[in-house]
């Protein structure tokens, strides 16, 4: 029994990092790295993060494969995807790296941050109107496993907070809103919007003219989804119309931003080279190694990917 770390071992941690977990974890699971795979046939688990299924080859007795990225649009949609279950392999309590890096961008936004550099360049003793935290309407795009703890911590500083997301949530702890007709209803009462979504279809491009001109005007963003979220040049518009008072940037498109791009020198936006959150060999392989010991006793992945939904 075999599981195959594609890639991983590159982006965090080394091999002698994995096998030394994994040894602690699960001392009768044999760890791989491709490409030095073996005999595919001994692979029961691959773990990945965006991997090339046109130059794996077929793993005859695989089992489950599990996914380190967030956002798996990529990978449901691969031609040569595995017939085999797929799951994600996140802290089942969010991860606190992404509640830290959310919140920090929030309480910046919140308590004019941005303002105050643009001041200090000027030489200006600039003083602005202090919001109180009920005052601040912070609202969630999305509501899964990455959002729901850092809109609880915002939630616990006095920030009202509300989501919306695809269907109907029953007993959420924030008021939740749900599907296309309450989308807007939702965007008009947010002042600080937070976007967490999966990449979809549906949600491709959401953040554009339309949905922005939703927001309270001199509203802000953070975008820690997909950079597909934002249509730039609409984001633009709105930024320099003062529909949007400051955008906050993790994930963009494309990656690495070109230097072309007008976002890197906006005096209104804030850009980071998507660097939310770096989870380490040990948070990563707890959850494979739960993964597993659930399959191995007839249970399901504990965070299933449904492919029909594309998250």
């Amino acid at each position: 029994m075999a599981l195959l770390i594609i890639e991983l071992d590159r982006r965090i941690g080394d091999a002698a990092s994995w096998r030394a977990t994994f040894s602690d974890l699960l001392p009768d699971l044999e760890i791989r790295f491709w490409p030095a795979s073996g005999d595919a046939a001994q692979i029961d688990y691959l773990a990945f993060m965006h991997p090339d299924f046109n130059v794996l080859p077929a793993f005859p007795n695989l089992k489950a494969m599990f996914s380190r990225a967030a956002g798996v649009d990529d990978i449901v949609a691969h031609p040569k995807l595995p017939k085999v279950p797929l799951g994600k392999i996140e802290p089942p309590g969010g991860d606190p790296m992404m509640t830290e890096y959310v919140v920090m961008h929030v309480l910046r936004l919140h308590r004019e941050m941005p303002k105050y550099q643009a001041a200090q360049a000027r030489k200006e003793w600039l003083r602005v109107p202090i919001k109180r935290p009920e005052e601040r309407r912070v609202g969630f795009l999305g509501f899964g496993m990455m959002a729901k703890a850092p809109a609880l911590a915002l939630q616990s500083l006095g920030f009202a907070v509300s989501a919306w997301v695809r269907s109907p949530r029953v007993g959420a702890e924030v008021p939740v809103f749900h599907g296309p007709d309450q989308l807007e209803p939702f965007l008009n009462q947010t002042d600080i919007l937070v976007c967490l979504l999966p990449l979809t279809k549906e949600t491709e491009g959401i953040l554009c003219a339309r949905t922005l001109a939703m927001l309270p005007m001199g509203a802000m963003l953070v975008n820690v989804g997909r950079g597909r979220h934002v249509v730039d040049a609409d984001l633009i518009a709105a930024l320099d119309s003062g529909q949007l008072e400051h955008v906050a940037l993790d994930a963009l498109w494309p990656e690495p931003l070109p230097p072309e791009s007008p976002l890197w020198l906006h005096p209104k936006v804030t850009l980071l080279p998507h660097v939310a959150r770096r989870p380490t060999v040990r948070q990563l392989a707890t959850e494979i190694a739960a993964n597993i010991r659930r399959l191995r006793s007839g249970g399901g992945l504990l965070q299933p990917v449904r492919l029909e939904l594309g998250y």
